[in-house]
């Protein structure tokens, strides 16, 4: 299991918290053990989720910013999670190229998104890098 698998347990995890309100340790031990990941991918996994849940409403409020047709509560679930995991990363994780946050990101989305998602998710990304004063002011403090 390499670093994208444990994107996607970390989506999982995510989604679980976001739809469940499933307690993070909880749901991680329980995705990890699922799917059979080892120590670096469950400490990789582990950073992308509290990290995610740590900066959730400056993020949230970064996706609320540039999605002004689609309140975030509106949003697909799935889609949401995978936009707070990219975000995160983009933000907050200076060793991890924004470039590979947001192909990661579509990736995922093709794999647990709808046929919509990754020109949803790809769009909402790209407005976010694109206004960086107005929308993520971290992403230019991290350049």
């Amino acid at each position: 299991m390499g670093r994208r698998q444990a994107r996607e347990t970390a989506l999982q995890v995510l989604f679980q918290i976001d739809l469940g309100k499933t307690e993070p340790d909880l749901a991680l031990n329980n995705t990890a053990e699922e799917f059979g990941a080892g120590p670096q991918e469950i400490e990789f996994a582990r950073q992308l989720v509290m990290g995610t849940l740590e900066h959730i409403e400056e993020i949230d409020a970064m996706i609320g910013k540039v999605s002004k047709e689609w309140q975030l509560n509106r949003m697909a679930n799935v889609d949401r999670n995978i936009m707070r995991l990219a975000i995160f990363e983009m933000n907050y994780r200076a060793d991890i190229p924004k470039s590979v946050s947001v192909n990661e990101a579509l990736e995922l989305s093709k794999i647990f998104g709808t046929p919509d998602s990754v020109r949803f998710i790809n769009g909402i990304l790209g407005k976010l890098l694109d206004n960086k004063d107005e929308a993520a002011p971290v992403i230019s403090s991290l350049e």
